[in-house]
């Protein structure tokens, strides 16, 4: 998907209110002092947030070749929308450097349950992971090992110009290397 380097349309605006209006008001509050990351899926930017304050901006990302859904399916080429955790941090990783995220969430689960895109059993795994407070199995129909990394040795200019994953959050890795600081297991990431 080509990259858009123009001001967002009125168009563009309005669909990344109404998919932030899709997650709950509890994705974007915060305590003054937590540092989360906030990822617009739309202007293609990852900020981290100290409370509702913006500490970092980091622009021109990558995400899913196909964009972005609430009902992500594996090898479907998109980033998942809602809220989640770091779960999983690789300091050396063909991407540079890998911070997984807990996808799916019990909701993405339930609501691929309903609509027949996941088996009674891939949700009764999902389901005992999560309330075991163990990482959700990668596996299943809807896809995993999902995270926010860098380029490793990838082509900048495919980068810069097309939307490129599979579903993960990408950065350069110059930007990858400033973020690692801000993150930890458990720090929250919202995508929208």
């Amino acid at each position: 998907m080509l990259k858009s380097h123009r001001p967002l349309s009125t168009f563009g605006i309005l669909l990344g209110l109404l998919l932030a209006l899709s997650l709950p008001a509890s994705a974007f509050c915060a305590d003054d002092e937590e540092v989360w990351l906030m990822v617009d899926t739309h202007a293609l930017e990852v900020r981290v947030m100290r409370g509702k304050s913006p500490m970092l901006i980091f622009k021109e990302i990558s995400i899913g070749r196909f964009g972005a859904t609430s009902d992500k399916r594996r090898l479907d080429g998109k980033t998942p929308l809602g809220e989640f955790r770091i779960n999983l941090i690789k300091n050396k990783s063909a991407f540079h450097r890998f911070f997984g995220i807990d996808y799916p969430q019990l909701d993405q689960a339930e609501r691929a349950l309903e609509l027949g895109s996941l088996s009674a059993d891939e949700f009764r795994a999902i389901r005992q992971a999560i309330r075991a407070h163990r990482p959700p199995p990668q596996n299943t129909a809807l896809g995993g090992h999902l995270g926010i990394h860098g380029l490793g040795a990838g082509d900048l200019d495919v980068h810069e110009e097309y939307n490129w994953t599979q579903g993960c959050i990408a950065l350069t890795n110059e930007q990858i290397d400033e973020l690692t600081p801000w993150l930890k297991l458990g720090t929250r990431v919202v995508i929208y």
